[in-house]
């Protein structure tokens, strides 16, 4: 898969640190001794007690959270940053947080001993968010954090390639508003230059287009793209289009004519998290596809998630995009 590796090479050419939560999970071990070994990155093991050995092939330290030598420092850092959020924690209890290897992590990337952080082969998404949420922080300016997956498939458009589309919002909110899909879309259309590298063309989906259905549900896509196309004007985007719509160059031409990403599409706007995850799911399973991700966008600085279900080769796949996003950290513009 061309893109694959060329996400690679590029992750090479980033050359970031990129801190792996799970050292206890097998899946993230074979992972890290992985990246070891290529040299694309520096991966860096966590590990929660000193019970845990180093995987086979690793070479190096791993770090133990329980008693690190920066646990103390980490602490303190750690009763600064909720401070700042009106927050007041005891020495102790502070401690005992930083303690859990997804507040280390986090620590980590915001004293810069790392770029970025992955983490959620064996931890919900809610708790990954969460610790991101209380130690890297958001973006200047972001309202919502939200969640995306990178799906590499197979060519379906005539291009000798494997594809790679967006599928957005799929991992975090479950029923976005209107306004929060214009966050998600404008997050998604960002991230996908850094990440991708190419221009986004945005699908708001539904299951109409163009008005052949009236329904609320439908008339939130309908209103998200109307504002979107204020926000980030020049940005191709359409909705609201059905998936085919989208996505088949002569079902875009059919249905909607007159669109300047029907049948061209490259970033999926779902209207709730449901459908975006059941598509992702189905996409990956029956169409032979790599998911990555789920990649949250809206943070500080790139702390991802991983699904449970995930395989070592994915994981490295979500330390490369994590070390292109630090390498293109700093907010570019909507158009």
């Amino acid at each position: 898969m061309v893109f694959l590796e060329k996400l690679a090479q590029r992750a090479e050419r980033a050359g970031r640190r990129v801190v792996l939560v799970e050292g206890h999970d097998e899946r993230v071990c074979g992972a890290a001794v992985r990246l070891q070994e290529i040299g694309h990155i520096e991966p860096v093991l966590l590990v929660p007690d000193d019970s845990v050995s180093a995987p086979e092939g690793w070479r190096g330290p791993l770090r133990c959270t329980a008693d690190d030598p920066e646990l103390e420092r980490f602490a303190d850092l750690y009763r600064e940053v909720r401070s700042t959020a009106g927050e007041r924690l005891a020495a102790d209890e502070a401690r005992q947080i930083v303690r859990d290897p997804l507040y280390f992590a986090g620590l980590m990337v915001r004293a810069a001993e790392a770029d970025g952080a992955v983490a959620g082969a064996t931890h919900a998404t809610g708790q990954v968010i969460r610790a991101a949420l209380r130690t890297v922080g958001t973006e200047p300016n972001t309202k919502t954090v939200t969640g995306a997956f990178y799906m590499v498939v197979p060519s379906f458009r005539g291009t000798p390639e494997h594809e790679v589309l967006t599928f957005a919002d799929a991992g975090v909110i479950p029923d976005p508003d209107a306004e929060q899909l214009v966050e998600i879309a404008a997050q998604a259309a960002r991230m996908r230059r850094v990440v991708v590298g190419d221009e986004p063309r945005i699908a708001f989906l539904s299951f109409s287009t163009r008005g052949s259905a009236e329904t609320p549900a439908v008339e939130k896509m309908r209103v998200a793209h109307d504002l979107f196309r204020e926000l980030c004007p020049h940005i191709a985007a359409d909705g609201e289009l059905q998936a085919d719509a989208a996505l088949i160059r002569h079902v875009g031409q059919q249905k909607a004519p007159d669109s300047p990403i029907a049948g061209h599409a490259n970033v999926l706007i779902f209207p709730d998290l449901g459908a975006g995850n059941i598509a992702y799911k189905l996409v990956e399973r029956l169409a032979n596809a790599t998911a990555i991700g789920p990649i949250l966008h809206g943070l500080a600085r790139p702390y991802n998630d991983l699904s449970r279900g995930v395989d070592a080769e994915s994981i490295e796949w979500v330390c490369y995009v994590t070390a292109l996003m630090a390498a293109g950290a700093g907010k570019l513009p909507c158009g």
